[in-house]
């Protein structure tokens, strides 16, 4: 592990300057793409209460994870960092020690907030096992009775702003699921085939696309995509359940907006609902994560603002959702961002009427693929989203990510496209060297 530099945040401790700041409440579940919601437009789901939130709040859909694999991802969501600086590019990573005082918790704890964790944690363990972190403990991994923890903290007295975080574990049952396991803590009743939904638009592998992909798809077969081999009718379950899971969350994130609205707290409580990173859903044959195609980066991204201000926005900007998460947290907490944290806050946006405020040129979300050797980048603009891989053959892939959402049509591969493609490599690089990525090679993974 690099030597990390890591600054003490400052923070305004006044009884005055407490009273101003919001609440904040995080919600976000694990593996849920940005699509699978009935306020994206999916007709396949209904999702009323994440629903609410979208239009009482602002709904962002450019939004990428930092790291399409859970704790690569939560580290940068509570340490403001790319995971490759960290060298937390695989599930087993542990954040450093000399990181640690400056998490999300830990900085907001010192700034006078109270901050309570309930849920998933998998940093790397599954649920928080100490106080290091800044949280008080309100539930373990488990999303039987989560929901129910949170409401019984949101009805207590606080003499303080607060920081709540409720992270759910499902989707993530569909690993289960395409394994033909059991569920664990969760019960799913599977729908006729005729009432399933239909395979995705781009169901069908691309042509060009990288060899790596299939290479660590046929590798971890049987633990990671027992997919492979899948019939369209599959397929078409597996998305079903995939929905179904996420409808029982949404009942249970109703809950927690019940219980901010019982105890009155909606009118100075931020909320904010996201996910670690999505999963393949079929598209492309793939399920799972670890892959760069939009399934696997795009992820739910809404700011409930207090009071509802600017309520039912939808902003197209770029978004890290792991790093950018953590700017924000730190800017309406009043907390200085400590020196290694790159993300932007989005403040600015949230609180600006139009959509003028860019945030980024270009975003970032790196890979290593769970239990694999192949490393990944992706580096996406306004209008284009390139690719690439470390190994294989046809390394790279560009695609029109406006006129070609699916990402079908390999622009990478055209001569007239050289001249981007050459310019995206050299901001790739930059920010790689930016960000100082480091990669645990594979002989280093457990």
């Amino acid at each position: 592990m690099k030597k990390l530099l890591y600054g003490i945040a400052g923070s305004c401790l006044a009884s005055s300057c407490l009273a101003q700041r919001p609440n904040i409440v995080y919600i976000f579940t694990d593996q849920q793409t940005a699509s699978v919601m009935s306020c994206a437009g999916n007709t396949d789901l209904n999702t009323p209460n994440i629903d609410l939130l979208a239009t009482e709040g602002i709904r962002f859909t450019n939004a990428y994870c930092a790291s399409p694999l859970s704790t690569p991802s939560r580290a940068s969501m509570f340490t403001g960092i790319p995971s490759g600086y960290t060298q937390m590019m695989v599930n087993e990573s542990q954040i450093a020690k000399e990181i640690r005082p400056n998490t999300l918790g830990n900085l907001l704890k010192n700034a006078g907030y109270e901050c309570a964790y309930a849920g998933k944690w998998h940093l790397p363990t599954a649920s928080m096992e100490s106080d290091e972190w800044g949280f008080r403990v309100l539930h373990k991994f488990n999303d039987s009775g989560l929901a129910d923890a949170c409401s019984g903290f949101l009805a207590e007295k606080h003499l303080t702003p607060f920081f709540m975080v409720a992270s759910f574990n499902n989707p993530h049952n569909i690993c289960e699921y395409a394994r033909g396991e059991k569920l664990p803590n969760t019960k799913l009743k599977p729908s006729p085939l005729a009432e399933c939904p239909n395979i995705p638009f781009n169901y069908a592998i691309a042509p060009y696309e990288p060899s790596a992909i299939r290479l660590e798809q046929t590798t971890n077969k049987s633990l990671l995509y027992p997919t492979t081999n899948f019939t369209a009718d599959e397929w078409r379950l597996y998305r079903d359940a995939y929905y179904r899971l996420v409808e029982q969350v949404d009942g249970e994130i109703g809950k927690i907006i019940s219980a901010l609205k019982t105890n009155n707290l909606l009118d100075n409580t931020i909320i904010v609902f996201s996910s670690d990173h999505g999963d393949g859903l079929g598209a492309h044959h793939w399920n799972q994560k670890s892959v760069l195609y939009e399934e696997v980066l795009n992820v739910p991204l809404i700011i409930r603002l207090p009071k509802a201000k600017n309520a039912g926005q939808v902003k197209g900007q770029l978004v890290n959702s792991c790093i950018d998460f953590f700017a924000t947290i730190c800017d309406y907490s009043e907390v200085k961002l400590p020196i290694l944290c790159h993300g932007k806050s989005l403040r600015s946006v949230l609180e600006n009427n139009g959509d003028s405020t860019e945030l980024h040129p270009f975003i970032v979300s790196e890979t290593m693929f769970d239990r694999g050797v192949t490393n990944g980048w992706m580096l996406r603009t306004p209008k284009f989203k390139y690719i690439l891989y470390d190994r294989g053959e046809q390394r790279e892939q560009l695609f029109n990510i406006k006129n070609d959402p699916g990402e079908m049509i390999n622009l990478a591969v055209e001569k007239k496209y050289s001249g981007q493609l050459q310019q995206y490599k050299l901001w790739l690089e930059d920010w790689k060297k930016t960000n100082k990525t480091e990669f645990i090679t594979s002989t280093q993974k457990k």
